[in-house]
């Protein structure tokens, strides 16, 4: 493809083309002007796996630990080469934008998408998404951090307004992306869904003129979250240069007639797509095709890159009595929810289809070369598991017929105009195309046959955004059709699961079919909700089990047991885009079960997998607790690499773990009320609060164990210059000498928090988190670490009487904190006098 010369082409394009290129043409894509040589460019999310072009029936991937394992990995090494196979995955895809990653903050712990971003803490969050940013950049994909700015709810996210104050939004909020900029220069930046201070981001000139194109002198594209557009000519005078998805809601005709009556100048729409332009000479060069085929990597390397990520993520909460790392050559027995299920990733837009996905109990018996036993103890999930990969067709195939009709099953000569051979039962429709189909309005039969293995009651689950109904050999178990409720499924715009249980005997054959009709056959009035596409549908089954009698067999196990491991947490039906999580609670009887599997083996070891904190009432009884968020494909490797010593655990808390929700400084003031939710909290985010008010949380950010003990030795740090006028290039130069002096090899992480002098002129954090870095040690190893901390970024805060950075002169305390209660070191420096500055972290003219 030639190269595109943006003065002739701006030169050459009408006014109508020029609009066409400011939004997208469908889910994925940019416009295309072939005559003049621009093509169209895709795009795809997202955060944790390159999904292709297709919510439906689409494509497998590769699937990263979500974004909270990756902060817990403190190492930007890892993500760079985790970004880079993002990009490979973008190239198999036929990706030229890839839409992550995401670096909001988890304001507290019940955010839907918490699992969606890296951390509480801007400086780990940015210093991260930086990494991420430039691996993706190596393999020549453009990076997309997202969502500017303060999209930390769920609830009402599309008409929130987040009540900042313009020092917490500076010093918390837009950090990650100041430090992304400044540490990647990224290519595209996605606004957010929400209102900031009473004006929806998408078209906030303050944001995104004053702010991102002025003071950081951004050059690159600025596009809307997908239906995060709300109007026409005041979006594109703030500075939004391309609207998601196509067809256009706001621009097209509209926005011609707003440039003919003056309301937008032509210069403003050739600002705009100029942007747009320097996008797709970005895409071009990197010779990924048009429109091209989307294929499968999974290549070994990755494999073994995404195992590496998968255990390196992993936190060690306690380790009484060394009861870690378990002997494989042992009887094991495993028990709980989370054991025989993969939870490789959340839920909503960072979800994907995997192209495996290893469950706890796979890894686990994998690794072991004695019996592993498995008891199911309760259930863990929200909706009943996935029926489709437990039926067959009529001709023996796992799965089960999807047929596509333009009219309802009242029809009864009514022809399929499509039909697929499909195995997962959760059908999102917002992408899903066929030439027969010119509406939103069309109906779908899921037709299969479920043969139990086991005598007894199942229960069937069907879940829909529109209409449904599921019959088993022809009758009629569940009407989700008739008086519907409101759910939180499919973003926000579908019912909860409707259930139906029948007596089923085992190795006899039933028909199940689902009639189904799209979202507009639905009577449900939806208000504050993005409606994406026709909707969709979901089906589950589950055989019925005793929970006190399974409790009760999982303790039975578990009393005469060598070792236990217990496996709880949350999934993608409880973390997910679309709704926050109402507590911090496990899955109902989660905890019973733990409680009672202590009582008769007090050194089981407990495995949590959850995006962000969960309540934990028997913590203070188990001596051996790992934190394992969700793990990517290789969940369950990296969970047994760490069980049974093959990886040392090196993760440290990305977010502080509250004991109750209350203890929380979000408690009051979390979802939306009137239109708006207030941070009423300002810059004390997570550990900044809790060190603030002398409040012990139940883990504290940055805290992990290791199976070996390190030691810091030698803090020493480089004064900065002191007759500089200009703060621009002054750097803290800190080393600290970091000794493992444990049985075992593995990996320190160095963290440097900064505290304030006492003469501080503003209330400030008791200390902040300014740089860190990982290391691998060997048994005995002793090695030195140099960690280089801009001045401006050590010692800044945002003045909102001058709109500026602030580095105030006074003795700065510098803290090196390593693994370990009492393994930390702390020194001064001073800063003479008194700077202020503006632009990305004052590096920049």
């Amino acid at each position: 493809m030639s190269e595109i010369h943006i003065d002739d082409v701006l030169s050459e394009l009408t006014l109508n083309e020029k609009v066409e290129l400011l939004s997208g043409i469908d889910g994925w894509h940019t416009a295309a002007i072939p005559r003049l040589g621009i093509p169209s460019v895709r795009m795809s999310d997202g955060p944790n796996g390159v999904r292709g072009t297709r919510f439906f029936n689409g494509v497998p991937a590769a699937c990263l630990p979500c974004a909270t394992a990756l902060g817990a990995s403190f190492d930007t090494e890892l993500i760079f080469s985790l970004g880079k196979l993002l990009g490979l995955e973008c190239r198999a895809k036929g990706a030229h934008v890839l839409l992550g990653p995401t670096i909001n903050i988890q304001r507290g712990p019940l955010g839907g998408r918490g699992f969606e971003s890296f951390s509480e803490d801007p400086l780990l969050s940015g210093s991260l998404a930086a990494s991420y940013c430039l691996g993706v950049q190596s393999e020549n994909v453009i990076a997309t951090p997202k969502h500017l700015v303060c999209n930390d709810q769920e609830h009402e996210r599309v008409a929130v307004s987040a009540l900042v104050t313009e020092r917490a939004l500076r010093e918390i909020y837009l950090l990650p992306f100041q430090l992304a900029l400044a540490g990647a220069n990224p290519g595209a930046l996605m606004t957010s869904y929400n209102k900031v201070n009473g004006c929806h981001a998408s078209e906030s000139p303050e944001l995104l003129q004053d702010v991102v194109r002025k003071e950081w002198n951004y050059k690159g594209l600025i596009v809307s979250d997908w239906f995060g557009t709300y109007s026409g000519s005041e979006a594109v005078n703030a500075g939004l240069d391309l609207e998601m998805p196509g067809p256009s809601r706001f621009r097209g005709a509209g926005l011609v007639h707003a440039v003919t009556s003056n309301k937008v100048s032509e210069r403003t729409i050739n600002e705009r797509v100029r942007t747009i332009l320097e996008m797709v000479k970005q895409a071009v060069r990197s010779e990924i095709p048009e429109n091209a085929p989307e294929v499968e990597r999974n290549l070994p390397e990755d494999k073994a890159l995404l195992r590496r990520a998968a255990s390196e993520s992993i936190v060690l909460l306690k380790n009484n009595d060394q009861i870690l790392p378990l002997n494989p050559n042992k009887k094991t027995l495993v028990i709980g929810p989370n054991a025989n299920i993969a939870a490789y990733c959340g839920g909503g837009s960072a979800a994907l289809p995997a192209y495996y996905s290893i469950t706890p109990l796979e890894g686990i018996r994998d690794r072991c070369t004695k019996d592993v036993t498995f008891s199911q103890g309760v259930y863990g999930h929200k909706e009943l598991p996935l029926l489709g990969d437990q039926l067959k067709t009529k001709d023996g195939q796992i799965g089960y017929t999807f047929s596509v009709f333009t009219e309802p099953s009242s029809n009864k000569n009514r022809k399929a105009v499509d039909i697929l051979h499909m195995k997962s039962s959760s059908c999102f429709l917002m992408d899903y195309k066929h030439p027969e189909i010119h509406s939103d309005i069309y109906y779908i039969t899921m037709e299969g046959i479920f043969e139990p293995t086991e005598s007894g009651i199942y229960d069937f689950g069907l879940t829909v955004a529109g209409t449904g109904e599921l019959f088993i050999d022809g009758r009629k178990l569940i009407d989700n059709k008739i008086n519907q409720r409101q759910g939180t499924s499919f973003f926000g715009i579908g019912t909860p699961e409707e259930r139906g249980s029948r007596y089923l005997k085992a190795k006899q054959q039933y028909k199940v079919l689902v009639d189904y009709g799209t979202a507009p056959t639905s009577n449900l009035k939806l208000h504050g909700v993005v409606s994406f596409g026709p909707g969709g549908l979901r089906v589950g089954c589950c055989k019925r089990i005793d929970i006190e009698s399974s409790i009760q067999d999982a303790v039975d196990l578990a009393a005469t047991a060598d070792q236990v491991v217990i496996c709880v947490g949350l999934s993608s039906e409880w973390e997910s885009e679309g709704f926050d999580r109402p507590h911090m609670n496990l899955p109902p009887m989660s905890d019973e079960l733990v409680e009672r599997v202590l009582t008769v083996h007090p050194n089981a070891v407990i495995v949590v997998q959850s995006g962000t904190p969960v309540k934990m009432p028997w913590v203070r009884d188990a001596k051996s607790l790992l934190h394992a968020w969700y793990g990517g494909n290789e969940t369950g490797n990296g969970i047994a690499d760490v069980i049974f010593g093959d990886v040392n655990p090196s993760g440290k808390l990305p977010l502080s773990f509250p004991e109750v929700i209350e203890q929380n400084p979000t408690y009051l003031s979390f979802r939306s009320e009137g239109g708006r939710v207030l941070y009423g909290e300002d810059i004390y985010v997570g550990y900044r609060y809790y060190e603030k008010v002398k409040v012990k949380p139940l883990f504290a950010f940055g805290y992990g164990l290791s199976y070996t003990e390190f030691r810091l030795t030698g803090l020493a740090i480089s004064q900065p210059l002191k007759a500089l006028n200009r703060i621009k290039g002054e750097v803290l130069k800190v080393s600290v000498s970091v000794e493992n002096i444990g049985p075992y090899s593995g990996a320190e992480t160095v963290q440097i928090f900064i505290s304030p002098p006492s003469s501080a002129s503003i209330s400030r954090p008791v200390r902040e988190l300014k740089g860190f870095k990982k290391l691998e040690l060997q048994q005995g190893e002793k090695l030195e670490v140099v960690i280089v901390i801009p001045v401006a970024l050590a010692t800044s805060f945002w003045d909102e009487t001058q709109s500026a950075w602030v580095s105030e002169a006074g003795e700065y305390r510098i803290t090196a904190v390593g693994t370990g209660e009492q393994n930390y070191l702390s020194t001064g420096f001073e800063i003479s006098h008194t700077r202020e500055w503006n632009g990305l972290l004052g590096l920049v003219d």
